[in-house]
């Protein structure tokens, strides 16, 4: 197993800008890792945004599981790989804590758990962070594409440990 963290992000550049001049983007990817456990890829923006994250960011996704793949035959131990294209992730995070907030105020108000709706592990773990700013409890519930978020005040944190 390989363990150094700069030989496995040069890799996983190398290899998404390969990917890229397959479909003839000669592009340089911003590759860096924050907390030594995610690879963290940002393709700049080009004549392809849309091509390369596809609908709703699947083929976002698809290159990350693809490059993370990669990574694992090659016996990288750092294996989890993060692709933004344009600046797509983060816009979109920026979008879901701003509709969160109204989530967040109304629990607050209320004093009401609120389930929300089903969302990818990406969106779950932005609004995860974004209430704890807000002081309030988030759990996730379900499984698979049902995986979604509950949304509980403070004081009804009497179920945790």
């Amino acid at each position: 197993m390989k363990d150094d963290v700069e030989e496995a992000i040069l890799y996983a550049k190398k290899y998404i800008e390969d990917l890229l001049s397959f479909f003839g983007l000669n592009a340089d990817v911003y590759a860096t890792t924050e907390d030594s456990e995610v690879i963290e890829l940002d393709v700049p923006s080009t004549h392809l945004n849309g091509f390369l994250i596809g609908n709703h960011g699947d083929t976002m996704r698809a290159l990350q599981q693809t490059i993370s793949s990669a990574l694992k035959n090659q016996g990288y131990s750092h294996c989890r790989v993060n692709v933004d294209i344009a600046g797509y992730k983060k816009q979109r995070a920026q979008r879901l804590v701003k509709e969160a907030e109204s989530w967040f105020r109304e629990v607050q108000k209320s004093g009401q758990p609120k389930e929300l709706g089903p969302m990818t592990a990406a969106d779950r773990r932005t609004v995860h962070k974004a209430a704890v700013d807000y002081g309030l409890l988030s759990d996730s519930v379900g499984v698979g594409r049902d995986r979604h978020i509950v949304l509980k005040p403070i004081e009804d944190s009497t179920d945790k440990n």
